[in-house]
């Protein structure tokens, strides 16, 4: 029995051997190992030897039936490493081009608006969104309490620290390193409890300003016209309208004629005709004095206006709200 045992170790070694395929190797261990396989058998052929050779022969057959069970594992593993993977790919399928994204709209627009400004000899800079309330409104001629606060709704962090309800105060931080002339714009990000068809409590600006000896309201319109007729087009009528800012005086606003009527009025317009797209002015002396220049010898422009509001008119949106949804099928029309 125990040469028989031996054989059959050896041979089931060897056809392990050159076994590639999953299915011949549970046939053999079916044959060998399975409840009616040879090792099986040949345990209960235990039972028929010699009372003295049972132990012996029985240690044999439980170390060769461990070593088999091993080489079946192994010989599983390696079954299955040559197992060819079934794939779901059709080759023969015509490709997909992948999706290619873009630009925001309001980045898009943004750098439009920088890119007209530094062909005009505008420098790009940048300032804090977290802001200190001199900054944001003191120094822009807007003490505490003063009435012109109203016009802004204002995150307050403490008493004295806001987000910035404009990006006005990189001017003013600017003007206090940097002696005239100056000549920046400062696009960037504000804030502002509002939230509305045409206000988000967070939106885009770009804060321009000119400062040098003999500017004035003459270069002010010069370099405005220029900025609409490349933003909107040669053909676009626009107006500069009396209003008031606490930091310009004199200030005014800049209409173009509505892009929707074509000045015929409407209900954008209010049926007007025209569509408020910017406000402007000359520096109110007292800022000047805030920043250690002289009002009498130096002069300037400020200008400011949302990045939202220049995109919707360029591209006829009537509702704000839309560049903030996420919604692929509003951000790819752009």
């Amino acid at each position: 029995m125990e040469k028989e045992i031996d054989i059959l170790l050896q041979e089931t070694l060897e056809r392990l051997e050159t076994i590639d395929d999953a299915k011949e190797l549970e046939r053999l261990r079916i044959e060998v190992l399975g409840r009616k396989g040879t090792i099986p058998r040949l345990f209960k052929q235990l039972g028929e030897s010699h009372a003295h050779e049972r132990p012996a022969l029985g240690k044999i057959l439980n170390k060769t039936r461990a070593h088999l069970e091993n080489a079946f594992r192994e010989a599983e593993s390696r079954t299955k490493s040559f197992a060819p993977q079934i794939s779901t790919l059709d080759v023969s399928l015509p490709g997909r081009m992948p999706y290619l994204g873009h630009l925001h709209p309001i980045t898009q627009v943004g750098s439009e608006i920088t890119e007209i400004f530094q062909r005009l000899g505008f420098e790009v800079v940048e300032g804090p969104d977290v802001e200190l309330d001199y900054y944001n409104f003191e120094a822009l001629n807007i003490p505490k309490d003063h009435p012109a606060r109203d016009m802004q709704d204002t995150f307050y962090i403490t008493d004295n620290v806001v987000l910035r309800t404009h990006t006005s105060p990189i001017q003013v931080r600017v003007m206090e390193k940097q002696p005239p002339p100056v000549r920046i714009i400062a696009p960037g990000k504000a804030y502002r409890c509002d939230s509305d068809m045409t206000h988000t409590p967070m939106f885009h600006q770009v804060e321009g300003l000119m400062v040098d000896r003999d500017v004035s309201f003459a270069d002010l319109k010069g370099v405005l016209t220029i900025f609409v007729h490349q933003m909107f087009g040669q053909d676009v009528d626009l107006r500069f309208r009396p209003s008031f800012f606490p930091f310009t005086e004199p200030s005014a606003e800049v209409d173009i004629l509505c892009v929707m009527c074509r000045g015929e009025g409407c209900r954008v317009c209010s049926e007007t005709g025209w569509l408020e797209i910017l406000g402007s002015g000359m520096v109110d002396p007292e800022v000047f004095k805030m920043v250690g220049y002289d009002p009498e010898e130096i002069t300037g422009f400020a200008f400011g206006m949302g990045i939202e509001r220049i995109a919707m008119l360029k591209y006829g949106i009537n509702d704000l709200r839309l560049f903030f949804e996420n919604d692929l099928r509003f951000l790819e029309q752009f």
